[in-house]
């Protein structure tokens, strides 16, 4: 591409013309995809001849028509382009059809190996001596043919108390580690040359070095600076490291000091599998940093979670004895943009009293973002660290034993723990400061275009999943939580940025892992992640991806974006006031243009078909009668121009309406509602939203804070966006709504809707956050009382499982579904069926007799007993009084109707006949306060 300005038009001048594959040693357009075989970009010119080039420092040069320095030797066009085996494997499928060069057997493998280490390039020169194309190598395929290992130690590794480093190096020329006595400062002590066998460098020290900081010096060419450098950099497998992760820490994890006492012997949680997990979504700053009942010194750190009786660790007791099983800690690893050391860092200070929609609060926030002390950790610089910001002293290893003391604190409140893991992209890449995998094996580790350029689909520098030491890389890791921090599962980041096969792999090598070996169960073990489809990696282009439908029926889990934009309306891209099944689309509209009548009662039908599919664990097998009248499966219903139905077990399924990203839930309904509704209406929504979640089959996944009308005051990406703009409240005094505008970065656009609407909605109060934690526990509570809410299989779903008062003619913001066939398991309700209604709209739900299961009904034992005082069971012959918004409703069990109004949800069942055994009835006390012994609950 030429660029050029013409002075006098003012006009940009763009010339595409050019030749792509024109001479240019600056791409990497050619690949090296074995020793004996290189993809060419361009069709083979007959007359040409091709060279490979060589030049062990660089230097590689284009003079008159001719590559110049270095050697080089003459490649053969291989008949038929490049071969189908190599193009079919994962990595390579976007290169079929390309040309294709031999190397033959012009160099031996000791020449070749040296050759790798150096400047290459491909050139074509016409049969009249023209230079047709030059251009530089990529080198993946040949390192990972050559010198993928799956067994030599890679960095920090003991025998007894001798302890040895390695490194994975390839193209390195040369490797020393410099070893320091001080973690931050001072010069190396001694600096020991590594040897190699294979692509490993290694060293083998002895006890002095216990505890020691270390460097590796890795003299490598680098294509992008276009000569041979030495770089400085840390061990991308350290397990410690020093503050600002400025050098690896040499450590024994096994060493008694850095685990709390009893780590050995820690008890989990009960846990059956991955069908019964609910997960509660957290990052670990978040969870104390604003906390009062915290120690100030304390707050935003690992120890926090160690401290019983603070509002946070009641909270999350209170969940797990409802029936909540897993904490799922936003990246707990090694980030690069947090200041570990708290003197080196500055928050703003927000002053009191500024208007709910005053731009001084987000001014200030911005001000003081990359300073502060909060960031949600999606900038991974080293894997398999914790993050030491959160740690009492960041230099050394205080991070891993109070990391330890977290999952033990967790689990010892009953709940398991999930960490995210972000290895689908790095912070920086290059010969950047915080780069560590590309100054080690520069174009490698890191995804590349067909330039050679590094690919930022993920927003920032993408990592070649793909690649073999990639892919070791991440095993190790994942396996080192699993074994070292004993972490009881792992939420994938951009999930669909990795080979299907490699997630498949990791699940294996979990399910290796066992106590009596490892110290850990792993096929109890969850995984789970976003299965998105998108970038360089879409439509399977370089690999068959881990995303929503080809992680089908694999035991690991995807977000399901169908519920979640279907119940909230609109989606991340649209419009921000769009509605949908629970803000009120068709039934409560909003005053912004939703379209014609027409249009919003299809639009509104077709949003509760997906949300039922959704609460059926989104199968794409699933049949039910659609808005249409017609029976179909879901995979036949539209999503965005994809079926809509893609599971093949509800576990395949993770059903969530808000997490970290977008919007809160309360804050997308405040945008969506009518803004005259009143706050306990607001709260009303917010529950109906968190009922289809958790009253779905599948995995639902709850935002923290989403029990306490948590906002962010509209912000629709908090990620660098400080305490301010994410705090949760856990004494429930408040929801941070009316904070202010939020930062102009990601929200300025939106600002002329947000400020009436942060001016205009009254606050929450105290007690409208317990109505909405109450609500939360007692549907954990529902759920856990049962196993109908946890079908096994798609056949079960299907058979067990049936939607009412459906078709064209179904009440408009209502769904009505039964579940029969229950089997009382130990600790649980007799409950043989269940029967919920949800209803979103306005006005009462009048259901005609015959459109539920007949029999007799009793509202749900938790809800008989519940806190909200429009939803126990009243002193009326045959009827109990359902939720209701505006006034009490009757569901008379004999006639088959009932009442309910907005927004809201009912659960129903009928038990077993005969007596309970004394479990059941423990079980009953437990839930209502008391035992009921007729023969039908609703």
């Amino acid at each position: 591409m030429t660029f050029s300005w013409d002075r006098d038009s003012k006009v940009l001048i763009i010339d595409g013309s050019g030749d792509p594959a024109g001479p240019n040693l600056g791409a990497q357009r050619a690949h090296f995809v074995t020793s004996d075989v290189i993809a060419w970009p361009s069709a083979i010119d007959d007359g040409a001849t091709y060279r490979l080039h060589h030049a062990a420092q660089g230097g590689l040069a284009i003079a008159d028509d001719v590559v110049t320095g270095g050697d080089a030797v003459e490649l053969s066009p291989v008949a038929g382009g490049l071969p189908s085996a190599i193009s079919g494997r994962d990595g390579f499928r976007h290169l079929a059809g390309r040309s294709a060069l031999s190397l033959g057997v012009v160099l031996d493998d000791e020449t070749l190996d040296a050759w790798l280490t150096g400047q290459l390039a491909v050139s074509a020169t016409s049969a009249d001596g023209e230079l047709l194309a030059a251009t530089g190598l990529q080198l993946p395929g040949v390192l990972d043919e050559r010198f993928a290992d799956e067994d030599a130690p890679l960095g920090p590794t003991w025998d007894g108390d001798v302890p040895s480093l390695g490194l994975w190096a390839p193209t390195a020329k040369s490797v020393r580690v410099h070893l320091f006595d001080e973690l931050s400062s001072g010069e190396a002590r001694e600096v020991v040359p590594m040897t190699r066998q294979g692509g490993v460098w290694s060293v083998t020290g002895d006890p002095s070095w216990d505890r020691d900081a270390y460097l590796f010096e890795v003299e490598v060419y680098v294509p992008t600076e276009g000569e041979v450098v030495t770089n400085l950099v840390t061990d991308p497998y350290s397990l410690s490291l020093a503050a600002d992760s400025v050098r690896s820490q040499l450590v024994r994890l096994a060493d008694a000091d850095l685990a709390p006492t009893g780590w050995s012997d820690l008890v989990k949680p009960a846990f059956r599998g991955q069908r019964d997990l609910t997960v509660y979504e957290l990052h670990v700053r978040d969870f104390s940093a604003s906390d009062p009942t915290v120690p100030e010194e304390v707050r935003g750190t690992y120890e926090a979670f160690t401290l019983p009786g603070t509002a946070g660790t009641d909270h999350l007791r209170a969940l797990a004895d409802a029936g909540l099983s897993h904490v799922h800690l936003l990246p707990v690893n090694d980030i690069a943009t947090i200041r570990e050391r708290a003197e080196d860092r500055t928050g703003p200070v927000i002053p009191d009293g500024l208007a709910p929609d005053s731009t001084e609060p987000q001014r200030l926030v911005t001000e003081t973002r990359h300073v502060d002390a909060f960031n949600w950790g999606y900038d991974p610089y080293h894997f398999t660290t914790p993050e030491g910001s959160y740690a009492s002293d960041p230099d050394g290893p205080a991070r891993t034993r109070e990391f330890r003391d977290l999952v033990a604190a967790l689990n010892g409140d009953g709940l398991r723990v999930v960490v995210d893991v972000v290895y689908n992209h790095t912070h920086a890449a290059g010969q950047a400061d915080q780069s560590v995998l590309d100054r080690i094996v520069p174009g490698y580790f890191q995804r590349l275009n067909d330039t050679g350029r590094v690919e930022t689909s993920t927003c920032c520098p993408n990592t070649a999943t793909e690649h073999a030491m990639m892919e070791r890389l991440i095993v190790d890791s994942v396996v080192t939580w699993a074994t070292q921090y004993k972490v009881d599962g792992f939420r994938f980041d951009l999930m669909g940025h990795h080979p299907k096969a490699q997630m498949l792999r990791l699940r294996e090598e979990l399910d290796a892992l066992t106590l009596e070996d490892d110290g850990v169960d792993g096929s109890s073990i969850v995984l789970y992640g976003e299965g998105w489809n998108f970038g360089e990696v879409g439509g399977d282009a370089r690999f068959e991806q881990a995303t929503q439908a080809n992680m089908a029926g694999t035991g690991i889990g995807t977000f399901s974006d169908r519920l979640r934009d279907a119940a909230r309306g609109g989606s991340p891209f649209a419009g921000v006031q769009e509605q949908g099944f629970v803000t009120g689309l068709a039934v409560d509209p909003n005053a912004t243009d939703q379209g014609t009548a027409a249009e919003v009662e299809a639009r509104a039908r077709r949003m509760a078909d997906l949300v039922r599919l959704g609460m059926a664990g989104n199968l794409a097998a699933f049949t039910f009668e659609t808005s249409d009248g017609q029976v179909r499966a879901g995979r036949d219903l539209n999503y965005n121009g994809s079926p809509a139905g893609y599971a093949q077990a509800p576990t395949d399924h993770v059903v969530y309406v808000s997490k970290h990203d977008n919007e809160t839930l309360f804050d997308a309904s405040a945008y969506k509602l009518p803004v005259a509704r009143t706050m306990a209406e607001r709260v009303r929504v917010q529950n109906l939203g968190l009922s289809t979640v958790v009253l779905s089959q599948g995995t639902p996944f709850l935002h923290s804070g989403s029990d306490l009308l948590r906002s962010k005051s509209l912000d629709r990406d908090s990620y660098d966006s400080g305490d301010h703009f994410n705090r949760v409240d856990w004494t429930r005094q408040r929801n941070n709504w009316g904070a202010g505008l939020p930062p102009a970065e990601k929200n300025e656009d939106n600002w002329p809707i947000m400020a009436p609407l942060l001016r205009d909605i009254p606050v929450a109060t105290s007690d409208d956050l317990d109505a909405n934690a109450a609500h939360l526990q007692e549907l954990l509570a529902i759920r856990s009382s049962t196993d109908l809410f946890r079908l096994p299989d798609a056949a079960a779903v299907q058979d067990q499982l049936r939607f009412h008062a459906t078709g064209p003619d179904a009440p408009l913001g209502s769904i009505v579904y039964s579940i029969s066939g229950g089997q009382a398991s130990a600790g649980q309700l007799p409950i043989t069926d269940v029967l919920v209604v949800v209803n979103a709209a306005p006005d009462a739900l009048e259901l005609p007799a015959g459109a539920v299961p007949a029999g007799e009904w009793q509202l749900h034992p938790v809800q008989q007993a519940s806190a909200d005082a429009e939803c126990g069971r009243r002193p009326r012959p045959a009827t109990v009084r359902w939720l209701s918004r505006v006034g009490p409703r009757r569901c008379s069990s004999s006639s088959g109707t009932t009442g309910q109004r907005h927004p809201t949800q009912a659960v129903a069942h009928r038990a077993r006949r005969r007596r309970r055994p004394a479990a059941a009835r423990s079980a009953d006390r437990q839930l209502s306060g008391s035992a009921p012994t007729r023969r039908g609950w609703v």
